[in-house]
């Protein structure tokens, strides 16, 4: 006991609180909060950063401000604010009594607005150094991110409470890059090519009725895979739709890859796999062909024709959203 009553001691929650400010800049370096809870609150014109991963973070009654929030292990809750910009990576999203906020996201749940309007949502699209990590250490996947899937607890008929950034809206924009000199320590890059997640169409309306489902196998090279075929594809003019990372079971594989289930089952026992889904006109041949050039000694579950394609997507997410219990 007299060890934790000394960890007790050692942890200030000044250290995990921003109160009160009004024109700052402030925030916090890596490993300095590690996965600690973090208050934000009665906060106005400021810029915050969280360059961390955390527990929970709330941020109650912050007008005007912008906000970086670092991997999140558990939820983020939005109460009382309005006019703010933000860049969140969290477990749950929630909002209440909110407006006006603009929030790239990265959200492994369906994130969840109450009370809420003027609400605008974008792809989380952040690099640095040790977000990587973070996103392991919260327990987060970059690859299960249902931004743009909101669901508004108290709508109002004929009204809209949420709606999408514009698709060429960057971060730098909206949450600028700490100008204070400790905080400019962290090498941040917002370019899109960079991001620790890859960037997603999400909900918008696809350009084609053609997609093609890639499914990647666990190993050491999985994550590495999946971004080279994401880079591949996306530079041939090919849209990333969706990703996810998930676990599989025989019988989820006989009904999601059919008649190649029998391929692919001794493989799932290894850990979850990461499915991506592209979309254009193409994108099948294409896909087949970059696999095969690019990934030839690695088991892949590739779509077979245009035709079966589009039930291939259906069967995987359906499978996908009834595991994360969406």
């Amino acid at each position: 006991p007299s060890f934790y009553f000394f960890f007790l001691l050692q942890i200030d929650p000044k250290d995990y609180t921003f109160s009160g400010l009004k024109d700052e800049t402030v925030g916090r370096l890596p490993g300095k909060v590690a996965g600690q809870q973090f208050v934000i609150q009665d906060c106005e014109n400021c810029k915050i950063y969280i360059f961390d991963h955390s527990a929970t973070i709330t941020v109650d009654d912050c007008v005007n401000c912008q906000i970086f929030l670092g991997p999140v292990k558990g939820s983020v809750f939005f109460r009382d604010c309005k006019d703010c910009k933000c860049v969140v990576a969290c477990q749950q999203f929630r909002t209440r009594d909110c407006r006006k906020l603009e929030v790239f996201l990265c959200c492994a749940t369906q994130p969840i607005i109450e009370s809420s309007t003027g609400m605008k949502f974008g792809c989380f699209q952040y690099y640095y150094p040790e977000l990587a990590l973070q996103f392991k250490d919260a327990g987060l996947s970059i690859f299960n991110n249902t931004w743009s899937n909101i669901h508004d607890f108290t709508p109002v008929s004929g009204e809209n409470n949420w709606g999408l950034l514009p698709e060429t809206a960057v971060v730098q924009d909206y949450v600028p890059l700490p100008s204070s000199e400790e905080l400019k320590a962290v090498r941040i890059s917002t370019d899109a090519t960079k991001s620790i997640i890859p960037i997603t169409r999400g909900q918008r309306q696809k350009n084609s009725d053609e997609s093609c489902l890639a499914v990647f196998f666990a190993g050491d090279y999985t994550t590495a895979n999946a971004r080279k075929l994401i880079d591949e594809m996306t530079s041939k003019g090919f849209q990333l739709v969706q990703t996810k990372e998930v676990l599989m079971k025989a019988e989820d594989a006989h009904r999601v890859f059919q008649q190649s289930a029998s391929e692919f089952i001794p493989l799932l026992e290894k850990g979850p796999v990461v499915a991506l889904e592209f979309n254009g006109d193409g994108a099948v041949e294409q896909c087949r062909s970059t696999i095969n050039e690019v990934f030839s000694g690695t088991k892949v579950f590739v779509s077979e024709s245009k035709a079966s394609a589009s039930q291939d997507v259906d069967n995987f997410y359906n499978f996908a959203d009834m595991q994360m219990g969406m």
